[in-house]
């Protein structure tokens, strides 16, 4: 029996919990949704159990009362299964007293449905969760905290980085699947092409029981894979696939595909940041194009940890992934979002942590070496000499995310350079 591995989504749960009388966890499979939430739940109803799915789902018609009926917080696991569910556990809080009553999980998003009535406002509160960050794995020491970050500065700052290019390029295709970690890195490294199968052959159709060419769906994972961290457009992925298909595809095509891996969690686009500046540039407003983690741009690549070393401007692009994955992670921690930059001009900034409080830090997203460095830093300190800053703050901080280099540290400019092996929450 494997020993349950703390998450930073533990807290965010147990707050939750005590302001809200249900909370929805959302996340992609295997990301360790049901494990976090049953180390705080009481009861637990697991209604996707093969033993008794099909009698679960009769009770959700003519006896819902007996699958909420349960010591609290009771967890029903992947509730999507009977959609009824959310309306049922709505009514309930409603009319129970206390808060904490019910934990939901789901690794997809339903379709629309005459069986949700109500939104869940003033009852839910909502908890995405994604794989296991670097800190959560173990795999960076947290020597530099986000949070620091935004409220000390300048921020003294040190460490050690572990991680070299070779662990490093392991760690993007390995991901941060729970259950990798207990394994040898080959069977490591099997479980995002597994997760990738299983994608591709069963769950994008399942999703709304709309059956997908698998096919199909490897074309466009690869195509949006080789377009990470990009503004790529759909007529772009459109033009990759047919390039590797003779029958008719549209536009909405490639939209209903993509719909349906962001509703299982595979895709989480970055939306774009819009700040107020000096000058009038027009600010480019399409999302970037992400996985939710890097081993499935990997696994649709077919790409190994040597085939990244052997490839180092593929590397960056995916270790861009792995850090935006963190960072949302990190982010999620401490209450705020992600978001990137470009401009008509060629401006660009990897990623935005901005705060509900309205503070907000600039970072670019560098493998590593000095001249990356030095391009990330200059690009950094020309955004944040166009921000205006008598309309909005000023950034909180300035940073260059590294993949590789031996320790934190502050340069002159004041743009910290910390590998992402030394970065927590």
């Amino acid at each position: 029996m494997s020993i349950y591995k703390p998450r930073i989504a533990d807290q965010m749960l147990e707050a939750r919990l005590r302001r809200k009388g249900a909370v929805l966890i959302e996340g992609p499979k295997w990301c360790g949704k049901t494990t976090t939430a049953e180390q705080q739940a009481n009861s637990v109803l697991y209604m996707a159990d093969p033993m008794r799915k099909h009698q679960n789902l009769q009770a959700a018609k003519i006896n819902v009362q007996h699958l909420l009926a349960g010591e609290t917080p009771r967890l029903i696991d992947e509730w999507q299964i009977a959609p009824s569910l959310w309306d049922s556990v709505r009514y309930e809080v409603d009319h129970r007293e206390g808060l904490g009553h019910f934990i939901l999980t789901g690794s997809s998003v339903p379709p629309s449905t005459d069986e949700i009535f109500h939104s869940g406002t003033g009852r839910f509160a909502k908890l995405r969760m994604r794989t296991m960050s670097l800190y959560e794995s173990g795999d960076s020491t947290g020597d530099v905290s986000l949070a620091s970050l935004f409220t000390q500065n300048p921020l003294p700052i040190s460490g050690d980085n572990k991680l070299d290019i070779d662990r490093l390029a392991y760690l993007i295709c390995r991901g941060g699947w729970p259950g990798a970690l207990e394994m040898d890195e080959q069977d490591a490294l099997a479980q995002a092409f597994d997760y990738y199968d299983v994608v591709c052959d069963s769950d994008i159709s399942r999703v709304d029981n709309v059956t997908r060419n698998p096919q199909r769906v490897r074309l466009l994972m690869r195509s949006y894979a080789r377009h990470q961290g990009t503004m790529a457009t759909v007529g772009t992925i459109l033009a990759d696939l047919k390039t590797n298909e003779t029958s008719m595809l549209s536009d909405n095509t490639v939209y209903d595909y993509i719909k349906a891996l962001k509703q299982i969690f595979v895709i989480e686009d970055m939306p774009a940041w819009n700040p107020n500046l000096r000058s009038k540039t027009a600010v480019r407003t399409s999302d970037n194009r992400y996985f939710i983690d890097p081993s499935i741009a990997t696994a649709a690549l077919g790409a190994s940890p040597n085939d990244l070393i052997n490839d180092l401007e593929t590397m960056g692009l995916l270790f861009e992934t792995l850090a935006i994955r963190d960072l949302r992670v990190y982010a999620d921690a401490i209450d705020g979002q992600v978001y990137h930059y470009r401009d008509k001009s060629g401006l660009e900034c990897d990623a935005i942590v901005h705060l509900r409080n309205g503070s907000y830090g600039l970072i670019e997203v560098k493998l590593g070496g000095n001249k990356l460095i030095d391009e990330g830093a200059d690009s950094l300190l020309h955004l944040a000499s166009e921000i205006d800053t008598t309309r909005m703050k000023a950034p909180a901080f300035m940073m260059v995310l590294t993949g590789t280099g031996d320790f934190p540290y502050r340069r002159e400019d004041g743009v910290y350079v910390v590998p992402i092996g030394c970065l927590k929450p």
